[in-house]
């Protein structure tokens, strides 16, 4: 055995076998399900509440169709434009009657105010979209053999920050 190439070996080709099958570059980019949140600043944009006992989340993004169609267009294909823009976030887990961000929530709900909220990983603490919103639909359910449950849909007033095109100045996380 040559144990002097062993130990003079260049190690961007012995590591890991070269790096044929373990891509530690790939797999820092995946980011998992668990680790993204949802924020609600609370009335006076003085702190972000993170919203406890979340499972789901998802964010909405649409545009309207605008068809712009003619005898004239080629081929009998339909042609059409991006129209209005729109997004909404719904959100469900465990309610939490005693957490902060579920009293802004329902306060904000009762009153018809919109809230600011902040999508975000909790991991990588880093804000990942932004907006204002109104509370369309916040029902809690509590059936007898589970545990009791919320969720919640936030229909966007205007537009919808991706922090990765437009990153703010300040990036602040819950306490």
């Amino acid at each position: 055995m040559d144990y002097k190439a062993l130990i003079f070996a260049d190690p961007a080709t012995t590591a890991y076998d070269g790096g044929e099958y373990c891509d530690f570059d790939t797999a820092a980019d995946i980011v998992a399900g668990k680790d993204i949140l949802l924020g609600v600043w609370n009335t006076d944009g003085s702190k972000l509440l993170a919203i406890s006992g979340q499972q789901g989340l998802t964010i909405n993004r649409s545009a309207e169709t605008i068809e712009v169609n003619s005898k004239s267009t080629e081929g009998g294909w339909k042609d059409s434009l991006a129209g209005m823009k729109e997004w909404s976030i719904d959100n469900d887990g465990l309610w939490v009657a005693s957490d902060d961000a579920h009293k802004a929530l329902a306060t904000a709900f009762k009153n018809g105010n919109p809230v600011c909220v902040k999508v975000y990983n909790g991991k990588t603490k880093k804000g990942l979209f932004g907006g204002l919103a109104v509370i369309t639909d916040y029902p809690i359910e509590a059936p007898y053999d589970d545990a009791v449950t919320y969720s919640i849909t936030l229909q966007g007033k205007g537009a919808l920050v991706d922090f990765s095109i437009d990153p703010p100045t300040s990036d602040t996380m819950p306490a």
